[in-house]
């Protein structure tokens, strides 16, 4: 066994853990990343990336086949096994990128598995179980081990036709029929992608609504576009366990809280019903980190753990579970450990890249602990939205009711996720809804919304009546 020191060691090379490794290399600190899969971590090799490809592609394939009222009349086709090699294309060009940048800022690269042995000493596993092991001393160190999906009692991820939100990721072939346990929103994102590229979709969720975690107003929108599409819910209905019908073919059982069971059948069983944390691969008590009682690992400020020269970034550190999260945590995390006072990450963007798509940040009209001002514009009444047939949703923003100053903004409705930006950046830097008005937008845009929305605040939108 080899024995190595680094000033920081960080555990894990996805949004987080890359992202903490080349800013402290950038602080001149002497850094050794370690991964035990791919560089980019779940995100981009199993995740959000390869998500998006596909549901891009499906949104473009779908898209054309609705444009007859704008004399476009075409069947497109899509090729299941050209898309998986595109999409595995786009992976394999990122995550080479990600290597690159590691290399190009000096940091250390070592594929394996890290545990802790103590508070300043990592044991470095490799994957070849010829290889010997490297123990790794360490000043500070960053634990960026992400989250798993969660898999459901009586649901196993090695039973063939049980999916998690990665392995249908992986799938080579469209299942013809697709039964989605839980309409959060890695379910409701899939759900529609596979729907629009012609899979018989249903899905199945225990509570009484698509995205719990959004408001009515937002989801509505959403749940109208995937029934359009043919998606079947069942709510209030829970998976209990799946058997083999006597074609083979997977039969998906639920029960209601009165214990009335329904029967679903299906090619395929997607799983998503969340994510858990990854800290027991480390071995967080080796070091004295604290973990709480669901597995995540508890932090402070600046995402420092129990031991104050042991910091924990995105998912493994709780909610919320984003990568754009975790990538600025990093960076904060990290100019805390070469001595700076980076303050608290926020406000985070929350997205969900269904048809429409939804964003929010900031604070909500009914959540607001002070009076507010809200101001709206439908994208019914913008130009931009009109011509590219997406005029489904709003743009919504909440402003203190006494000096205006933007609290926070929700959207539903076409590139809501690229949207979200600007209001992201008024709200950070506590401007008004004046400032967003008066600022000039290009016509004819999406953006005009944002402007419409804020001048609505005072009353003074021109294109919209209701506040």
């Amino acid at each position: 066994m080899s024995t190595e020191q680094t000033d920081v060691v960080v555990i894990g090379a996805g949004p987080g853990g890359y992202v903490a490794a080349i800013r402290a290399a950038q602080r001149g600190l002497e850094t050794t990343i370690v991964e035990r899969g791919e560089p980019g971590g779940v995100c981009l090799n199993h995740g959000c990336i390869p998500s998006k490809a596909l549901i891009d592609v499906a949104r473009a394939a779908g898209g054309v086949g609705r444009m007859a009222d704008r004399g476009v009349h075409a069947e497109p086709t899509v090729a299941f096994d050209e898309l998986s090699e595109w999409q595995d294309s786009v992976v394999e060009r990122l995550t080479g990128g990600v290597e690159q940048l590691l290399d190009a800022n000096g940091v250390t690269y070592r594929e394996g598995t890290a545990r802790f042995k103590d508070e300043h000493t990592v044991e470095i596993d490799p994957p070849s179980l010829t290889a010997d092991s490297t123990t790794l001393s360490f000043e500070h160190a960053v634990i960026a081990t992400g989250s798993r999906p969660i898999e459901l009692p009586g649901f196993s991820f090695d039973d063939e036709p049980v999916l998690s939100s990665r392995d249908v990721l992986d799938l080579s072939e469209r299942p013809d029929r697709l039964v989605v346990v839980g309409a959060g929103y890695i379910g409701m994102e899939l759900s529609t992608a596979f729907a629009e590229l012609g899979t018989d979709v249903t899905v199945l969720e225990a509570l009484d609504d698509p995205l719990p975690a959004y408001g009515d107003e937002l989801v509505e929108p959403v749940a109208e576009r995937a029934r359009e599409l043919g998606i079947s819910f069942s709510f209030g209905e829970a998976a209990q366990e799946w058997y083999e019908d006597i074609t083979g073919a997977p039969v998906v059982v639920t029960e209601t809280e009165d214990g009335e069971q329904q029967e679903y059948e299906a090619d395929a069983v997607l799983v998503a019903v969340g994510r858990r944390p990854v800290a027991d691969t480390v071995d967080p008590d080796a070091a004295g980190v604290t973990v709480d009682d669901d597995g995540f690992v508890v932090t402070g400020e600046n995402g420092q753990t129990s031991q104050e020269h042991i910091y924990a970034v995105g998912d493994v550190a709780g909610e919320p579970m984003l990568a754009h999260e975790a990538s600025h945590a990093a960076l904060h995390a990290v100019e805390a450990i070469a001595g700076g006072e980076p303050g608290p990450v926020g406000p985070v963007p929350s997205v969900v890249f269904t048809e429409p798509e939804i964003a929010t940040v900031g604070v909500a009209p009914d959540a607001a602990e002070r009076e507010v001002t809200v101001g709206r514009m439908a994208f019914r009444g913008n130009g931009r939205a009109l011509t590219a047939g997406e005029e489904e949703g709003f743009v919504q923003v909440v402003a203190d009711a006494d000096d205006g100053t933007l609290l926070g903004a929700q959207i539903v409705g076409p590139e809501a996720s690229e949207l979200i930006g600007e209001l992201t950046l008024a709200v950070r830097n506590e401007l008004t809804a004046a400032d967003v008005a008066h600022t000039v937008h290009a016509h004819p845009t999406l953006g005009e919304a944002l402007m419409e929305a804020a001048a609505n605040v005072d009353g003074e939108a021109i294109h919209t009546v209701n506040r």
